[in-house]
């Protein structure tokens, strides 16, 4: 861990704005965790085919993965906030308008809402996490990341915890309005604060350093400049421009790939956990699934909350080293969790792998976020098609494996790979530091 470069322009102004947008980014996070649960019952159950549900999801990631190509490009020349604000206001129409449409349209109109809630996500993620650093200062962004994603795993929590007795209360149209208004919610704080989420000055300016390029200008408008113009546009120019940013920072290139493993083996844990469930108890199979998840989500909550408190305390970042410790830990636990323990190491098993999850995801934001701002959008654009290619490669991939293997088996492999990749990284790591040294 380093000390990171204080920030001259920045204000508590800013955090007091951020924790606002923390509020409505956890309500609107509070609808998306509802609406995987909501709208994937609802597909099986207005179509009664798991094949038709199966392709809802599927494209839903597909569309994940194809906005990430365009993403960086998007936030990299339009206002950030505008983009956020919009991306909440598409996905409660979309869910307003699926309720409104008679029955027999609502097939159809499914697949329209799986494009636009994929599409929505991953926008309001790379919009989101690119702006911190312009929001709160460089000198603040670890603290400010665990609050954000603080709120998210409460979200999480309350979204899952909710779904089963929403439904079965209000039904999926009362559920549908609900998660309309958590997205309507989001929009109108987000519009409301008086926040900056890119750097004003040139891009030769905001290249200097990870922590310059900061602006006092606030967002009421297109983000526009002299050099606005020149800055590149479409997706393959996007990842073209991540790509060669990139390559002159191949730590950089490396972390991102990493994340990308460590994603494709949560996929492992994710389709594994309800056949493990399964196995353990077939009379009661969500039981230990929700105990897993409930502790995970304690545990998460636990290593933001203690980031948060020691970002505060001593004014320091997280490098690319504690990321890489934090993945082959993660990584480890849910191995250990397949291995079905007594109880009580259970409940000590999932607790680490909240605690190295909620680390993990901290440590890597805050690590992306140092790059020069003019920048910063293409690489989270390309960030976030590395980590739903990487999920969604491992998704289909572990389906066909747990026909054939157990869930140990194929976790194991899967996650075993991302802590060799983990430890490989280190190693390389220190390596050069010797070299150098």
């Amino acid at each position: 861990m380093t000390v990171t470069d204080q920030d001259p322009g920045r204000t508590s102004s800013g955090m007091r704005h951020f924790r606002f947008l923390v509020v409505g980014n956890a309500v609107s996070a509070y609808g998306t965790y509802l609406d995987m649960i909501a709208l994937s019952l609802f597909a099986y159950s207005l179509t009664g085919s798991a094949t038709h549900t199966g392709l809802f999801l599927a494209l839903r990631l597909a569309t994940s993965v194809l906005t990430g190509f365009g993403a960086g490009s998007l936030v990299s020349r339009l206002d950030r906030k505008r983009i956020m604000v919009t991306s909440d206001i598409s996905q409660a129409v979309a869910l307003v308008v699926l309720v409104l449409a008679p029955t027999t349209a609502q097939a159809g109109l499914l697949y329209a809402v799986a494009v636009v809630t994929g599409a929505g996500a991953t926008l309001t993620s790379v919009a989101l996490r690119s702006s911190i650093p312009e929001i709160v200062g460089q000198d603040q962004r670890v603290r400010a990341n665990a609050l954000l994603a603080t709120g998210r795993s409460l979200a999480m929590v309350a979204g899952f915890a909710s779904a089963g007795v929403l439904i079965s209360t209000v039904g999926y149209t009362g559920a549908f309005l609900i998660d309309a208004g958590a997205f309507l919610f989001s929009a109108a704080v987000l519009a409301r604060l008086p926040i900056t989420t890119r750097s004003r000055q040139p891009a030769a300016a905001a290249g200097s350093g990870p922590g310059s390029g900061r602006g006092a200008a606030t967002d009421t408008g297109p983000d526009s400049g002299p050099d606005e113009a020149r800055r590149p546009s479409g997706v393959l120019t996007a990842q073209l421009t991540a790509l060669r940013y990139l390559r002159v920072t191949p730590v950089l290139l490396a972390l991102i790939s990493l994340r990308a493993a460590d994603a494709f083996g949560s996929a492992s844990h994710n389709v594994g956990l309800p056949v493990l469930s399964t196995m353990l108890d077939p009379q009661h199979p969500a039981a230990f699934m929700s105990q897993f998840w409930a502790t995970w989500a304690i545990g998460n909550i636990i290593a933001q909350r203690a980031v948060a408190r020691w970002a505060r305390r001593t004014g320091r970042t997280i490098n690319e080293r504690a990321f890489a410790a934090g993945a082959a830990l993660m990584s480890v636990a849910f191995i250990l969790t397949f291995t079905a323990p007594p109880l009580p190491l259970a409940i000590l098993v999932a607790t680490a792998a909240g605690i190295a999850d909620g680390f993990t995801e901290i440590a890597y934001t805050t690590r992306l976020q140092a790059t020069p701002d003019d920048q910063r959008g293409y690489v989270f654009g390309f960030s976030a098609t590395a980590e739903n290619l990487g999920f969604g490669v491992g998704m289909v991939a572990c389906s066909f494996l747990l026909e054939q293997f157990s869930p140990l088996t194929v976790v194991t492999l899967f996650h075993g790979l991302a802590v060799l990749l983990a430890v490989a990284f280190l190693a390389t790591l220190w390596a050069r530091r010797r070299t150098t040294t």
